[in-house]
């Protein structure tokens, strides 16, 4: 995969409601990620260190599900873009091996109105089930049609062939990311970006501030009140002196261990929420979806 240690992001686009869903346990996370079925469909974000650098990978199961509202399929979109902002390294357009079908063209038409026509300079073709045709891929490529031969020359014919019978074999995530290596490289090692990405960058930015500041200001609030209260306790006591006390340093670390553990969540939840939701909505999710250890 190359000498480089500098983390990657991949946007995971394609229809994979036809596949088998793998859940063996021992396949490595991120390989489950690219070869099993379309089991959600809210998009999602996976990370996983690989050769000592991180790579993480945004999915986007429900763009394809077509008993989605189209509501709810704008907030994922949205959510996905948050998730992968300040853009995506790669784009992985997933297509099966075999006849181009009527779900994958509705695939790189959706990506094309996502990302517009400069996505294809980001873009690896990510074929599964290679195994059904084996030495043969080539010949298949050649009887495929002009439709799929359309988009393989759009992407540079850059694309990868993932044997899903081979999901143990983590050479195949390698494999790829060498070649999602040498794209970025002749990309001049930057990401794909537009207008729409600068926007949500600059907006999540200033949303993780407004919630940073939020929290601090309550941090600052409750160490107060925690104070206050054991001043008078201070003042009352005599032989307990020495316990008050201590109970007053344990009580200001937990509040502090509180409030730390929220600011240290507020990226991933800003990603989570949509354009348009308040300061309020905002905090609802927060409160909602964080676990404290």
């Amino acid at each position: 995969m190359g000498s480089s240690h500098t983390p990657v992001l991949c946007w995971l686009l394609g229809w994979r409601g036809w596949e088998e869903e793998l859940a063996t346990k021992t396949i490595p996370p991120l390989i489950k990620y690219f070869v099993s079925s379309s089991v959600t469909a809210e998009c999602s974000k996976q990370q996983e260190k690989l050769v000592q650098r991180m790579v993480s990978v945004v999915d986007t199961p429900g763009l394809f599900d077509t008993s989605l509202s189209e509501d709810v399929v704008k907030r994922e979109i949205s959510k996905c873009i948050n998730m992968s902002a300040p853009g995506p390294h790669a784009i992985l357009l997933i297509i099966r091996v075999g006849p181009f079908s009527a779900e994958e063209r509705d695939a790189v038409k959706k990506m094309e109105e996502i990302f517009g026509d400069g996505a294809w300079r980001y873009t690896v073709i990510l074929f599964t089930h290679g195994d059904k045709v084996g030495a043969d891929f080539d010949e298949m490529l050649k009887t495929a049609g002009a439709e799929l031969q359309e988009v393989l020359k759009k992407a540079g014919n850059r694309y990868h062939i993932f044997n899903n019978h081979r999901t143990d074999d983590r050479g195949q995530v390698l494999d790829l990311l060498e070649k999602v290596d040498k794209m970025v490289a002749n990309n001049g090692g930057e990401f794909y970006s537009n207008f729409i990405y600068l926007q949500v960058e600059e907006m999540l930015k200033q949303r993780e501030s407004e919630l940073s500041e939020f929290y601090e200001k309550k941090l600052k609030e409750e160490i107060k009140a925690v104070e206050l209260k054991y001043e008078k306790k201070l003042k009352e006591a005599q032989e307990e002196k020495q316990q008050v006390e201590e109970r007053l340093q344990s009580e200001l670390e937990e509040v502090k261990r509180y409030y730390w553990a929220l600011e240290s969540g507020v990226r991933e939840i800003v990603e989570q929420v949509a354009k348009d939701d308040s300061f309020s909505e905002i905090l609802t999710e927060f409160h909602k979806t964080l676990k404290l250890n």
